[in-house]
């Protein structure tokens, strides 16, 4: 009885030693795949900021050419038009900025709370 009570306690000293393995690494895979996520969301956002510039100055330019085309009425219809879609454009382009900040600041605290768990399950295991 004591051999087969020993064995069994190895089993699971066993068994709880590969969960707490396993679950660092998942939460290791949670946190690289969550810098990996947060980059690409830089970049992104880095793209969009990019485009915004070249739309702002696509927009300026637009905006000296309606001045003077002024007296062409059908031309500044279509300038109009032109204008009202890029600031559209501007507009959705700046709320993409601020949902990929917002995703930036989530990807953040999930990176450190990621951190803090993994601290926990290290601790737990020593």
């Amino acid at each position: 009885r004591t051999s087969s009570y020993t064995r069994r306690e190895a089993r699971l000293a066993a068994l709880n030693k590969q969960e707490e393995d396993s679950t660092a690494k998942d939460y290791k895979k949670m946190y690289t795949e969550a810098l990996q996520e947060n980059e690409r969301l830089k970049s992104k956002l880095q793209d969009s900021k990019q485009e915004l510039v070249k739309i702002r100055s696509q927009l300026e330019k637009v905006a000296q050419r309606q001045d003077r085309l002024s007296e062409r009425s059908t031309v500044l219809e279509t300038e109009k038009r032109e204008k009202q879609a890029l600031e559209k454009r501007v507009t959705d382009m700046e709320d993409e900025v601020k949902v990929l900040k917002e995703l930036k600041s989530d990807n953040q605290r999930l990176k450190d709370e990621n951190g803090a768990l993994i601290r926990v399950i290290s601790k737990l295991s020593k």
